[in-house]
């Protein structure tokens, strides 16, 4: 016998100091009360975005930088200060043929703590050189593959080498696939090392979107963004290339039709995958046994942990926001 286990908890209400809360969570499996109470609630901590993506905890700001990729910017809410603009522009500078004026997407930092950027309309995935917020710098760390350009790097993710993985989808492309820029027949799943350049690990995903890399670097898992195939994929890591590719989880199992398709992916110091997709942010075990979902009523571009993983934000749709974890 399946014991099937579900309570929904679900707000639309301001609180105490003036915050909008909203959305709900949901319970399928008891390993969710690892991570969540039952009563917690999701925070809005700003809002009035067109497409927010990539947040990253920086721990020398003490904050969460974030982009707006149609806006060509990206901003820094601290809790002491709130909401401040980071970067503009944060992605299109004018380096590439470009069809979209898009900033940068995702969102990382490399082991000496530079924020590493995919720079939709720069098709690039770029290194800021300052941390100047009023005249942003950036080293163009790669833009071609085999003399053509990249379509529009997506999202990233460094490992402990240094190596750089990530996708590029056509997404910054305003036609994407068809779009008369686009040089590259695929979109691929890439690997970047200043010592060994770039490597194409895998070209199979039509849409590659979100990137992560398992707590021993020894699984690489992507979200697929395509409503036909709308799965998270996995594959072994050995050697520096992708190997054993399989379905982690599929998208046509949920229980009832969700708005968002897959994207951005982060993997707790549990081994546990947060990922966003149909719903919100889905809560994935070692297995991809679908646990519960973070569901802020809206599509969910991305999300991440702060540096003492208290705290899970999340980019959802025009919003900031953030739910507490035990």
């Amino acid at each position: 016998m399946r014991l099937f286990f579900l309570i929904i908890v679900s707000v639309v209400v301001n609180n105490t100091k003036g915050q909008q809360i909203f959305g709900s969570v949901e319970f399928l499996d008891p390993k969710m009360e690892v991570f969540f109470d039952k009563d917690t609630k999701i925070e809005v901590l700003a809002d009035g975005f067109t497409w927010a993506e990539g947040p990253v905890w920086v721990s020398k700001l003490n904050g969460v930088v974030f982009t707006d990729v149609p806006n060509n910017k990206a901003y820094l809410w601290t809790k002491k200060d709130g909401l401040s603009l980071f970067l503009s522009p944060s992605g299109m500078t004018n380096h590439a043929p470009h069809s979209t004026d898009e900033g940068a997407n995702g969102l990382t930092l490399d082991n000496e703590g530079n924020l590493i950027l995919c720079q939709h309309a720069n098709r690039a995935v770029s290194k800021l050189k300052n941390w100047s917020f009023d005249t942003p710098e950036y080293e163009i760390l790669v833009d071609h593959f085999e003399g053509k350009w990249l379509n529009s790097p997506n999202d990233l993710a460094i490992n402990q080498k240094g190596e750089i993985f990530f996708t590029d989808p056509p997404y910054g492309l305003k036609d994407q696939d068809r779009d008369a820029l686009k040089e590259l027949d695929f979109n691929g799943i890439y690997k970047w090392s200043e010592d060994n350049g770039l490597v194409l690990l895998d070209k199979s995903l039509s849409r590659p979107n979100g990137i992560a890399l398992s707590n021993d670097e020894k699984t690489v898992y992507i979200g697929n963004s395509d409503s036909q195939h709308s799965i998270i994929a996995a594959f072994d890591l050995e050697n520096g290339l992708l190997k054993n590719k399989r379905t982690f989880f599929d998208g046509s199992v949920l229980a009832q039709p969700r708005q968002g398709l897959f994207d951005g992916l982060r993997v707790h110091s549990s081994g546990v995958v947060f990922a966003t997709g149909p719903g919100g942010v889905l809560v994935l075990d070692e297995s991809g046994k679908h646990i519960g979902t973070v569901m802020p009523g809206k599509s969910t571009a991305n999300c991440g942990f702060d540096a003492q993983e208290d705290y899970l934000y999340l980019t959802s749709t025009d919003v900031l926001a953030r739910i507490k974890l035990k």
